[in-house]
């Protein structure tokens, strides 16, 4: 410690010498100065200086070694039943603390789960007078009323939709059910829900599947291409979107393609972080930039890799790999 002390305060000790030294050097250069008095006087100066730094050494270090010692205490593995009564102080306060902050996590985390279930118990409840309401826009006549009707509880189911499966990511892993998915089926029922969406914006579909099943989660899949064939909508007008399957080096590769405003080359690295919209267009202020952060985290849970190619005016292509047979059962352990 005594090292690290006068390490500390080497520069104040060094001017202290360069200024004896100097006072030394005016009286060798000055004949009218007597060097033996100003030596004396050095010798004299260099000596308090001497018990000055020791008893402030006394002094400044008793304090950090009363913590040190303290901080020895704490290490409760050496605490017996002969310790001080301080040393068992410290233990009781730190096992009490410990107790405390373990309950008020775990009243936290209750608080948390309950609030989840509440959440998730509410948009399941919504959905039932949306489904009737859905009913009744399909029974009325007047086809422009009915469209705009049937455009805007699409909004409303799709943002459901997204609030459950916001809810449901944290614990993905425990919903996963691995399977034989037919590819064609999954894409089809994603877009007739996005029909009347389409014929109010005049966009079709063009379907190439190569390849009709894929090894996967059903519902989790199916929530990835809901996202991307409504944002692909959503960005697109009066025009085709192209979804295709193909065999690439044993993978399963689907590419969605539109020809919509597409995405500025600054913002594709950011486009999956989680509320994040564009920089560029900013018209779509309903945009929450939640859909494709949770689309992301699906799809690393079933390890299918997502590729995006965009220019802004000419349209965006997403593509998933989809992992190899053999990969994916040593992956998941089935």
């Amino acid at each position: 410690m005594w090292l690290s002390y006068i390490r500390e305060r080497i520069s104040w000790i060094l001017l202290f010498l360069f200024l004896l030294l100097f006072i030394v050097f005016i009286a060798y250069i000055d004949p009218t100065i007597a060097m033996s008095s100003i030596l004396y006087a050095v010798f004299l100066f260099f000596l308090i200086f001497i018990f000055f730094v020791f008893f402030r050494y006394q002094k400044e270090t008793q304090f950090y070694k009363s913590i040190q010692d303290w901080e020895n205490s704490l290490d409760t593995t050496s605490i017996s039943e002969g310790n001080s009564p301080f040393e068992k102080m410290i233990e009781e306060n730190l096992q009490r603390q410990t107790l405390q902050l373990n309950r008020i996590a775990e009243q936290k985390q209750l608080a948390l789960e309950q609030e989840k279930d509440d959440l998730l118990t509410w948009i399941h409840e919504v959905k039932t007078p949306l489904t009737a309401m859905q009913l009744k826009i399909e029974r009325l006549e007047e086809s422009q009323l009915k469209n705009q009707l049937s455009y805007e509880w699409l909004r409303i189911h799709l943002l459901l939709d997204q609030q459950l499966h916001q809810n449901r990511i944290p614990s993905i892993e425990n919903d996963l059910y691995i399977e034989q998915v037919n590819l064609e089926k999954l894409i089809y029922k994603e877009i007739r829900e996005l029909q009347s969406w389409c014929l109010e914006k005049g966009i079709g579909f063009d379907i190439d599947l190569s390849v009709t099943e894929v090894l996967s989660d059903a519902k989790w899949l199916g929530f990835i291409m809901r996202q991307l064939l409504t944002n692909a909508v959503k960005y697109s007008s009066a025009s085709e979107i192209e979804v295709c399957s193909t065999e690439q080096d044993e993978q399963t590769v689907v590419s969605i393609k539109d020809y919509g405003r597409g995405i500025a080359a600054k913002d594709i690295p950011r486009i999956f972080d989680k509320g994040f919209t564009s920089t560029t267009i900013h018209s779509g202020h309903a945009a929450t930039g939640m859909g494709l952060y949770l689309t992301k985290k699906a799809a690393d849970a079933l390890h299918i890799h997502i590729n995006v190619e965009s220019a802004v005016d000419k349209g965006t292509t997403f593509t998933l790999h989809f992992p190899k047979e053999n990969e994916f059962v040593h992956i998941t352990g089935m």
